[in-house]
């Protein structure tokens, strides 16, 4: 699990992808590769998720594929069925975060309350996500709630993009940050993947000017 946290912190902006057709995630995968984001969050916010990262999981083996928007238990096995390593939820539901340690694989739970994050840590969590982070004060509140939760880093997602993300990495507190500004929609669907690869390499160009 920790394995898992240092390649999120070293890669710094998780892309956070939205797949209507599995069709697309391998050109996809090319595009995050080639533009130094070796990672995807998957949201299992469609149908297409599944094999979305089955097919990310058998052509890049070394990505780092997670699994987001999971809400149940049986999204937990359907996702580490399909090879995601790494399970994220928006909220923190006690229930998902004590199965995915029974089986094993690591969660990034959301929180945005003191009480949530003392939830996190009475599971033995490291990590957390902050959701919605931007709408929900930004780094400016995670500063203020981070302080007295010593242990604990972040990951926000929500609201972030390649003009605030600066601020964000540059916090000691902050493993790293979801995003989509890379994989838009609008990319995707009109199968615009050089400019994806382009908008991941300027993401990955401020993790390197930031983190170095």
């Amino acid at each position: 699990m920790d394995l898992i946290y240092e390649k999120l912190k070293k890669i710094g902006i998780v892309p956070v992808v939205v797949l209507d057709d599995a069709k697309d995630a391998v050109p996809l995968g090319n595009a995050l590769c080639e533009g130094g984001l070796p990672c995807a969050e998957v949201t299992f916010r469609t149908a297409a998720a599944y094999e979305t990262i089955k097919q990310l999981k058998l052509n890049f083996p070394d990505m780092l594929i997670g699994a987001g928007t999971v809400l149940t238990t049986e999204q937990v096995d359907r996702a580490k069925e399909a090879g995601a390593t790494f399970i994220v939820s928006p909220g923190l539901n006690p229930r998902v975060v004590a199965y995915c340690q029974k089986v094993g694989i690591p969660i990034v739970p959301g929180t945005q309350t003191p009480s949530e994050m003392e939830q996190a840590l009475e599971f033995g969590l490291d990590v957390v996500k902050f959701f919605p982070a931007e709408p929900a004060g930004g780094l400016k509140m995670i500063k203020a709630v981070a302080a007295p939760y010593t242990t604990l880093q972040f990951m926000p997602t929500g609201g972030i993009n390649g003009q605030n993300v600066r601020d964000y990495l540059a916090y000691n507190r902050i493993l790293a940050c979801g995003g989509s500004w890379m994989v838009k929609k609008d990319l995707v669907v009109s199968g615009d993947f050089d400019a994806i690869r382009d908008l991941t390499a300027e993401a990955a160009a401020i993790v390197k000017e930031v983190r170095g």
